[in-house]
């Protein structure tokens, strides 16, 4: 038997992201703006099977012959005619949606691959009895040939995403390690070529040495000679090279050209030509100079944001997934951000650090809450902070968005463990507002404050040289280099240890009244909420044990590790603020009850989320590594040495998982009268298979199995 932490179960819960009503207040030009941007979007979303695993691409290609030969509902009769018992047809439908939902065979939370949930010879059947196995059975074949295997086959490597022996990555090829990836980030940082959109791919000669080629992602593949050339480094060669995903670059620069036609300003026309200009040469600067003019548009309509963006799921946490985001805004929601934003220079003093350790001066954000039209990648989150570039963050500014839609369909239909029955009828009646004043905090002045102390190349410092560690008491020490950055510097801990401060930020603002009269809670209602806010960040630490790995000593989701940091934070606080109670549940199984006394928040609470934030900031903007990774470690740890006994308590949390909800997202298109149609899906597996039927012609299949073909000897 698989265990079911790598299984989908039938009873997943689908839901739509319904944008109708935004989508219908849009003009005829806006339509068209946000169509050619999804199109774009979405172009790129194929680049996620590539950045997943080996197999990913090939499945992609299998599926959509197999569901754009028939219909579903004659491929079940004929599965069924064949002796296939329903629950295993539901189980082939389930699969099929979860991997056009991940974009991959492994979860886009949590980074562990999941297997069909039948068994594989049943597949083999359900596919054999298919209309595209009779129109064509040598080619469905050749692609069965290819991935039945790899599908279901779960090896200790293959478990999770990692490098060398420690799981699978399609950013490295497959012989390379933590230390290949360390040389390749040095020489890159010598180069000013920066990991954003980059693979690397190690070779051995003939004379048992290595080298290395930088694949840069871009349209034009150059030719022998090409810009970038090749580099002797430490002894090593490197060749930098372009072309990486080549055609699907292609399509993403064809439709956001198509896009620029209707841009409603010069800030859109440029962010595009820079889109472009990025896309087709495989230039970052280029992608820099659009998310400046993306900054500069100000409360568009329809926004957007695409290119390589978050780095979670390299294993080295420096090379950006693909993203493609496009939206409309949400005037009622964005007018509390707003109002937020304006409050901000006010509210970041409040924040347990001098005026040292925040920026000389905070670049007001665009701050909107956005219906999401299209987000094509491995997965949606419920608010972004952006752009990644620690440059034009400290020295330009941001954007901060929250997913509206994606906010209140998180908040259907949970399943609510690990509470008490008194604490599971607010839990379920305030999830949903605590969450949303949390992602608004988080993201603003989470990701949004804080200074990095850096050293300039004329040897100046952008920051007093008198300033006093706020943790020793004595000068600073440590500093970035010109050309580090945050991810740079500390790489594999960047992403969780940044979601932690940002969470923190979340956890000590929201104590703050005014700040939550802002989102409309007042009096008791306003208690309730900031109960709820923190009573749901210890309880995701406590189900954050599901995304730890005891094989490798790893966390495979930088969010649930940040929370599970914070818990331990305020267990350590003591004076029963937080206590986490072993018990059985009502079907005889092992279970365990966490509660939060809502009286010691404020005093207790807030002095040891207070306490452990500064700290996480002192790290951050002296560059200490070595503090760092040693303090956050620390909280990180996963053993039976306190009185929780979490190293045991993750079975239990294993036990009572609940699957993952998946989005149903709709699709535009071109009607014969050039106008644009919105094309809706029911919320179920066959409604997200359909939608990807149907934004994926027949060409993609070749254009992917061709990339998969030109990678396959690296892995």
């Amino acid at each position: 038997m698989t265990d079911s932490q790598f299984l989908i179960p039938n009873t997943v819960p689908i839901v739509n992201l319904d944008c109708k009503s935004a989508f219908a207040n849009l003009t005829e030009k806006e339509k068209k703006y946000a169509h050619y941007l999804s199109r774009a979007s979405w172009n790129g979303g194929l680049i996620c099977l590539l950045q997943c695993s080996p197999e990913s691409p090939v499945i992609f290609v299998l599926l959509q012959k197999l569901f754009r030969a028939q219909p579903v509902k004659e491929f079940e009769e004929a599965a069924l005619k064949s002796e296939v018992s329903l629950d295993d047809w539901q189980s082939f439908l389930t699969y099929a949606a979860a991997f056009y939902g991940n974009l991959g065979n492994y979860k886009s939370f949590g980074d562990t691959k999941f297997l069909p949930n039948l068994p594989k010879e049943t597949f083999k059947k359900i596919v054999w009895t298919s209309a595209a196995y009779a129109k064509d059975a040598t080619g469905v074949e050749k692609l069965w040939n290819v991935c039945g295997d790899a599908m279901y086959s779960l090896e200790n490597k293959e478990k999770q995403f990692g490098l060398g022996d420690k799981g699978i990555t399609t950013y490295f090829s497959r012989n390379c390690t933590m230390e290949d990836a360390e040389l390749a980030q040095k020489f890159m940082g010598e180069k000013n070529i920066s990991p954003y959109n980059t693979r690397l791919f190690k070779t051995i000669g003939d004379d048992k040495k290595a080298s290395y080629e930088v694949r840069l992602a871009s349209a034009e593949v150059a030719s022998e000679g090409n810009p970038f050339g090749n580099f002797e480094f430490n002894g090593v060669n490197f060749a930098v090279t372009q072309g990486d995903y080549a055609p699907l670059m292609a399509k993403v620069a064809d439709s956001l050209s198509k896009a620029k036609e209707y841009a409603a300003n010069e800030h859109q026309v440029k962010m595009l030509e820079g889109y472009v200009n990025s896309f087709t040469t495989g230039s970052i600067d280029a992608h820099k100079d659009a998310s400046r003019n993306w900054i500069k548009d100000k409360g568009p309509i329809v926004e957007n944001y695409i290119g390589f963006i978050e780095s979670y799921r390299d294993p080295y946490g420096v090379r950006g997934e693909w993203e493609g985001l496009v939206s409309m805004v949400n005037k009622e929601m964005s007018a509390k951000f707003s109002n937020l934003v304006d409050r901000s220079e006010t509210l970041l003093p409040l924040l347990p650090w001098t005026k040292d350790y925040e920026k000389n001066q905070f670049l007001k954000p665009d701050f909107t809450s956005l219906e999401v039209l299209s987000f094509a990648s491995s997965g949606i989150p419920a608010g972004i902070n952006i752009p990644n570039y620690d440059d034009i963050r400290q020295n330009d500014g941001f954007k901060n968005v929250s997913l509206g839609n994606v906010l209140s369909a998180h908040s259907k239909g949970d399943k609510i463990t690990f509470l008490n029955e008194s604490d599971k009828k607010l839990f379920a009646k305030l999830k949903s507002p605590a969450f949303e004043v949390q992602v608004g905090l988080h993201e603003l002045l989470g990701h949004g404050s804080g200074k990095l102390f850096i050293k300039n190349k004329d040897g100046s410092f952008n920051y007093d040289p008198e300033v006093k560690n706020l943790i020793t008491g004595e000068k600073i020490a440590t500093w970035y280099q010109e050309g580090e950055t945050w991810d740079s510097k500390f790489s594999t801990m960047a992403s969780t240890y940044e979601e932690c401060r940002a969470e923190c930020v979340g956890l000590y603002l929201c104590l703050n009244r005014d700040i939550l009269k802002i989102f409309g809670h007042e009096g008791e209602g306003a208690d309730d909420i900031l109960y709820i806010n923190w009573l749901n960040m210890v309880r995701a630490g406590l189900l954050g044990l599901e995304f730890y790995t005891p094989e490798t000593d790893s966390w495979r989701q930088a969010h649930m590790q940040a929370r599970y940091v914070i818990l331990r934070v305020l267990l350590e606080a003591g004076q029963g603020l937080v206590t986490v109670t072993w018990t059985t549940g009502d079907d005889g199984q092992p279970d365990a009850i966490i509660t939060l006394d809502r009286s010691k928040i404020e005093t207790v609470g807030k002095e040891a989320i207070g306490t452990f934030l500064r700290n996480l900031q002192v790290y951050k903007s002296t560059a200490d590594l070595a503090g760092a990774k040693a303090f956050y470690g620390r909280y990180s740890a996963v053993n039976d040495d306190t009185a929780e006994k979490f190293y045991s308590l993750r079975t239990v949390v294993l036990s009572r998982k609940q699957p993952r909800r998946m989005f149903v997202q709709v699709n535009t298109k071109l009607s014969e009268g050039d106008s644009v149609e919105l094309c809706v899906y029911e919320a179920s597996a066959e409604g997200l298979i359909n939608s990807f039927i149907q934004r994926f012609t027949a060409d993609y299949e070749d254009t992917v199995y061709e990339l998969w073909q030109k990678d396959k000897p690296f892995f």
